[in-house]
């Protein structure tokens, strides 16, 4: 027996196709040629505690609870050692710390905004649009947009995401978005058809929601066959994980430029060291991005950059609830199979309490507007005249990583 389709549960599935095919394009082939995603860590991640600076004692001090202790190969709980100032969390020793042995993965420190508001919301903002601070903000424009515009008809970009992000936001062609955590069966044709007819008065809605259902569609028979496919011991499919191994999935045959958030960042109190809530938050965003590497496979992963980004970084030292407070600098990744890593890129200082920001985080020596612009440039050919537009007020830095 057919179960009674409600007219809301009719709207709401409409509603929620008509961000995937206002663009009209969604799932053309890419041209042959370079990947990029954007990771935004919304909450602003303890940078500090994931690539720590375990060669200073300052970082001990300043963190008598939570720092990790110094690198020691005979425990499992210690940090992995980059080189002599910076070492890993453990969290990340079966998946991030291979890409480093790999020479696929770079860190930079030191990197950020010149927003000094301390504010989610407002620094979130800061970057997503990538326009000058304490100037007008033209939230019709997100920097994301903007690159999708200089790369041109050839450019087929995604938002992994419930909403459209306010990077994607403006440009010539609107983008389309999905959460993938959401995407489940196809609606079936009897839903399909109801919904049709309720829009057959309106042309341009009426295509729009049939060709919303062929894209849905299309996502769930992509899905599944790579999940029928999946050999042994592959990744865990778990929280990030799974979406994360979804958008290798889809960026390989499918899309050249894509954007993905993850939240739980905003650690106040209790935030654990070597162990507890940061490094279970940690563990999860290294065994994604494992993930979404193995899952793009290594042919597309040679051509692929994936940038690793958080509104802003967090105080240096510990506050009274074992937990970190909001910060300014923090640590950016950049990793891919043609990255120049295995190194810490950038500009750094020796940390010490006169060389924190204001006294209390750390400083901002790369922007991250710099960093970005300087990465795109390389992999797509962009020269000076198609860059102006990307960063407005922003000269791009080459800190060759690719």
């Amino acid at each position: 027996m057919t179960p009674h389709v409600h007219r809301r549960d009719l709207l709401r599935g409409a509603a929620a196709l008509a961000p995937l095919v206002i663009a009209g394009r969604a799932f053309a082939a890419p041209q042959a040629g370079s990947r990029l995603l954007v990771i935004f860590l919304r909450g602003a991640y303890d940078a500090t505690n994931v690539i720590a600076p375990t060669g200073s004692d300052f970082y001990r001090q300043a963190r008598p609870t939570i720092a990790l202790g110094k690198p020691d190969p005979a425990d499992p709980k210690a940090p992995l050692p980059l080189d002599a100032h910076w070492s890993l969390h453990p969290a990340l020793k079966d998946s991030i710390l291979p890409l480093w042995q790999q020479r696929q993965i770079a860190f930079v420190p030191f990197a950020g905004t010149d927003d000094m508001s301390r504010s989610h919301f407002e620094t979130q903002d800061t970057i997503e649009l990538g326009q000058p601070v304490g100037g007008h903000r033209d939230y019709g424009s997100g920097f994301m947009a903007r690159l999708a515009g200089i790369l041109g008809r050839g450019d087929k970009p995604i938002a992994f995401t419930d909403q459209l992000p306010l990077c994607f936001r403006g440009g010539a062609a609107p983008v389309p978005n999905l959460a993938l955590a959401n995407v489940g069966k196809p609606i079936d044709t009897r839903q399909a058809k109801l919904i049709e007819r309720m829009y057959a008065q309106q042309p341009a809605l009426s295509r729009s929601v049939a060709q919303g259902f062929e894209v849905r569609d299309t996502v769930y028979r992509t899905l599944d066959e790579e999940m029928k496919a999946a050999s042994r011991g592959a990744v865990s499919a778990k929280g990030f994980a799974l979406s994360a191994s979804r958008i290798g999935t889809l960026m390989r045959a499918q899309f050249n430029l894509a954007f993905v958030d993850v939240g739980g960042w905003d650690t106040h109190v209790n935030q654990g060291g070597a162990t507890g809530y940061l490094a279970d938050r940690i563990g999860e965003l290294g065994r994604g991005l494992a993930a979404f590497a193995e899952a793009i496979g290594a042919e597309a992963w040679r051509n692929t950059n994936v940038v690793v980004v958080s509104e802003f970084g967090r105080t240096f030292r510990e506050n009274g609830d074992r937990g970190t407070d909001h910060g300014h600098g923090s640590i950016y990744w950049v990793l891919g199979g043609g990255v120049a890593g295995g190194r810490l890129a950038g500009d750094q200082v020796a940390l010490s309490p006169a060389t924190l920001n204001q006294g209390r985080d750390l400083p901002v020596l790369t922007d991250y507007r710099a960093l970005i612009g300087g990465l795109v440039a390389r992999q797509f050919g962009l020269g000076a005249d198609r860059l102006a537009g990307l960063f407005p007020g922003a000269k791009p830095r080459d800190l060759q990583l690719i």
